[in-house]
């Protein structure tokens, strides 16, 4: 089940990045197109282009700040199911941690 669900966040950050992205490209060309629309006569081109390109930028913000918002909670999630497992198997986890600074002691003494 956990495995599912971890596929699944790893999918919607997949999404979220994707759409950054396309909002990203989508912001460049209209930037470009304002620049030489601009450039060619300062009319209904420009306004046209302005208005794409400021669309473009509140999409490219509010996918940002989706983005941001779901890896806070992501991270947060990840936090509180460490916290859990730790408080869960106390023993467990020092062991596990003694073991790794065993090993890296080992590695280390080695070199």
């Amino acid at each position: 089940m956990d495995t599912h669900y971890s596929q699944m966040e790893n999918s919607t950050r997949r999404d979220a990045r994707d759409r950054v992205m396309a909002d990203l490209k989508t912001l460049a060309r209209d930037a470009e197109d304002l620049i030489k629309a601009t450039a060619a006569d300062a009319s209904e081109a420009a306004k046209d282009a302005r208005v794409r390109l400021t669309a473009a930028l509140d999409r490219t913000k509010k996918s940002y700040q989706h983005l941001q918002q779901q890896s806070i909670q992501s991270a947060k999630a990840g936090l509180q199911k460490t916290d859990d497992t730790i408080r869960t198997h106390p023993y467990e986890t020092v062991g596990i941690a003694l073991g790794i600074g065993i090993l890296v002691g080992a590695l280390l003494k080695r070199r």
